[in-house]
């Protein structure tokens, strides 16, 4: 009798921690936008049809290629994982006040210190990007900071609002953690007021629309992606980022597939001192929404950056190639065509104007 009590209570244990793990599921599907925030999507030029649309026609996943992903994710999981811990770096302070630094805490979340100004872009500190924190790619490594102890930030930055790049209890945290305003793409503001962010504090974009904050000027600019949380897909836009200081400019490419808006923006906005630039989660079933490294590289030519930091690997496994190999193939583009790169540990500080030497500190984890 004992014995079925206690399977009893296992069960009953199992079924609350199941309903206490999918409490925040709807909430994170966020909200769709009504009122004004409905009128300026409406009024886009790039929203027809009942949804936004690319500058240049992109493929996206199709549900239907979901199966065979899915059962292609089973095999050979080996190699795209790291075999050693990935190192990390408590951020460095102090420098230059003046100064252009970027710290890269992994995956797409990076702190640019841009004139004595502070923008955190893309941050995700959560253990998934998922709406479930049973199930979805869970993180290779611990973020390196906890976001409790961020310094003073004076912006957040949105690209989109998938689940790897909008982070719903990042974003909660942060409201209570910091003053900064968020600057986000149109319709993702009513996923943010749904979790509690103050109106007042949501700003939304179209591209090529512009906002100064704190003496930095950021414009959002085109990308060619696609957006949806849940079931929804391409109800908000998806962007890239200038991020424009009195003498110093960094540019953001969000998530994207190549195409010759890198170009246009390069000839109206640059050059720039330093880009950060989507490099993995790259696979031949969508090959025009995430760029593969050697296009990463060829935008970063095309936008006329200085130094090149790649973003968007090593910290979720979120394709079917090798764990180290956006970062070899960035690296060897860089050096065939000639551009400078620094790719940092986690946490690593970079100083735009005087970058670490490339070591190859991956390979040691692959």
């Amino acid at each position: 009798m004992a014995k079925y009590r206690r399977a009893g209570l296992v069960t009953l244990g199992l079924g609350a921690a199941l309903v206490w793990a999918a409490k925040d599921i709807p909430k994170q599907m966020g909200a769709r936008a009504e009122g004004a925030r409905r009128l300026r999507i409406d009024r886009s030029p790039q929203y027809a049809d009942g949804k936004f649309h690319n500058s240049v026609p992109a493929s996206e996943v199709a549900i239907a290629s979901v199966p065979r992903l899915l059962a292609a994710s089973l095999t050979d999981r080996d190699r795209r994982h790291p075999h050693a811990p990935i190192p990390l770096i408590t951020p460095e302070t102090g420098g230059d006040p003046q100064g252009l630094y970027v710290t890269w805490y992994g995956h797409s979340s990076a702190m640019i210190e841009i004139e004595g100004r502070r923008v955190l872009v893309d941050p995700v500190w959560s253990d998934r990007c998922s709406p479930s924190r049973l199930v979805g790619p869970k993180r290779l490594h611990k973020p390196p900071v906890p976001l409790r102890e961020l310094p003073p930030l004076d912006v957040v930055l949105i690209s989109h609002d998938h689940y790897d790049h909008l982070d719903m209890e990042s974003i909660q945290n942060l409201v209570d953690l910091q003053a900064a305003p968020f600057l986000v793409p149109l319709g993702v503001g009513a996923h943010l007021e749904r979790w509690g962010v103050p109106p007042t504090r949501i700003h939304e974009l179209d591209w090529n629309e512009r906002m100064s904050v704190a003496g930095i000027e950021f414009i959002a600019t085109p990308a060619r992606h696609f957006s949806g949380r849940g079931f929804s897909r391409d109800e908000t836009l998806w962007l890239s980022w200038v991020i424009a200081g009195p003498t110093r400019k960094a540019f953001y490419s969000g998530d994207t597939g190549y195409f010759p808006g890198f170009a246009a923006i390069g000839e109206e906005h640059g050059p720039f001192d330093v880009s950060l630039v989507q490099i993995g989660a790259y696979g031949d079933a969508w090959p025009d929404i995430h760029m593969v490294p050697e296009d990463g590289v060829a935008t970063h030519i095309d936008v006329r950056a200085g130094l090149m930091v790649p973003v968007h690997w090593g910290t979720f496994n979120l394709a079917l190639h090798d764990w180290a190999e956006p970062a070899d193939r960035a690296w060897a583009e860089a050096k065939a065509r000639d551009v400078r790169l620094a790719v940092p540990r986690p946490g690593e500080r970079v100083d735009v104007d005087a970058p670490p030497p490339v070591d190859g500190w991956w390979q040691d984890c692959a």
